[in-house]
């Protein structure tokens, strides 16, 4: 397994340590409810360094990512932010990710831990009809996760930058808890508000010890993955490789929003057609009637016992008190909305499609 620039101050924190992304990360620092409250009403950290980061610059910079993600990137500016995809040739999604506009013909991909490799690979194909210039910094860069309503007032004690002059899917650049050059960027996993941070990997562990005794007053907590797998979900983030995969169409996730066809791209015509023909089964969120806490790969089913869907994602929400779970489900079923039922150990139990996101803040 790899280890983060952190993995020792977990261990010194006593947190549960596991696998994941070929990573040894922490999945809990002490009770996973408490971890997930803590965000959603004051503020916590997560150490997500094991995320992947490419840098992509040069003339064919922008010609590349335009033909290679699914949103349009020339609308970005210095200073912002996109959600987008990977379309691959077959009508699913290589990976979902972050696209940073740092300067003209300067970008950052943020992409997940487990598809590093396949990414890299995946863009350093295409990009020898564009020849920008690549680089692919996962090793060398840190990033955390400072997440929660407190999370602005605790960071911006550390640092001159204007938070609040941030807007959401916005970043600036600047010193940070002593250190130059980091990037503070308004985006987060959560629906909780908060930062993300980006370092080098040599000043992650001065910047998580000056994020927790600036949060200190907040009740800052660290936070494990298994708090963020749920605070996501309570939000209908899509999670690649249970909501998103290589075989989903973007347009059947619910990611049409980042889908745009005022450009070519990467199996436009096939997405195109999803778009104005529909799909067979949508991505939509359900939550319990019964009482059982649904989980993926469960099927879902009528109640005549016919498989009409299955479900991708599943958690009881601590915030909310109920079992909820996205799945995706026969477009018919989801028109009529009718009841559905989630197999759960030879079992049929009732559950209702609803709207997403299951969490409201306001």
């Amino acid at each position: 397994m790899k280890n983060t620039a952190l993995t020792d101050k977990h261990i010194e924190l006593g947190a549960k340590m596991v696998e994941f992304a070929g990573y040894n990360m922490p999945i809990q620092y002490s009770n996973l409810l408490l971890e997930h409250e803590n965000v959603r009403t004051k503020m916590g950290m997560f150490d997500v360094s094991h995320m992947g980061e490419f840098l992509v610059e040069g003339k064919g910079a922008l010609e590349l990512l335009q033909f290679v993600t699914s949103n349009d990137v020339a609308k970005l500016e210095s200073g912002k932010v996109q959600y987008s995809c990977f379309p691959n040739e077959q009508g699913g999604i290589v990976d979902d990710l972050l696209v940073y506009m740092m300067d003209t013909d300067k970008y950052m991909l943020v992409v997940n831990a487990s598809n590093i490799e396949k990414d890299w690979n995946w863009v350093s194909k295409w990009n020898e009809k564009f020849g920008a210039e690549l680089k692919n910094a996962s090793e060398f860069m840190s990033l955390l996760a400072v997440q929660g309503p407190m999370a602005p007032k605790a960071l911006q004690k550390l640092t001159s930058v204007d938070l609040s002059t941030i807007p959401y899917y916005n970043f600036a650049i600047g010193n940070f808890a002593g250190v130059d050059g980091v990037i503070i960027s308004n985006t987060g996993y959560t629906g909780a508000g908060g930062f993300e941070v980006y370092m080098k990997n040599e000043d992650a562990v001065k910047i998580w010890n000056a994020i927790m005794d600036a949060g200190k007053e907040f009740d800052i907590m660290p936070i494990g993955l298994g708090a963020r797998d749920t605070l996501r979900l309570e939000m209908a983030f899509c999670l690649y490789g249970n909501d998103i995969n290589d075989s989903t169409s973007p347009i059947a996730a619910g990611l049409g929003w980042i889908t745009k066809f005022n450009k070519d791209f990467i199996n436009k015509a096939e997405l195109l057609k999803d778009k104005e023909q529909g799909t067979k089964r949508k991505l939509t969120g359900f939550e319990m009637v019964d009482k059982g806490i649904p989980r993926h790969d469960y099927l879902i089913k009528d109640s005549s016992g016919n498989e009409i869907g299955i479900v991708t994602s599943g958690t009881q929400s601590p915030s909310l008190s109920k079992a909820i779970g996205m799945g995706y489900v026969n477009t018919e079923v989801i028109k009529q909305s009718g009841p559905i039922f989630i197999e759960v150990r030879g079992k049929l139990l009732e559950a209702k499609l609803v709207k997403t996101p299951f969490f409201n803040n306001n």
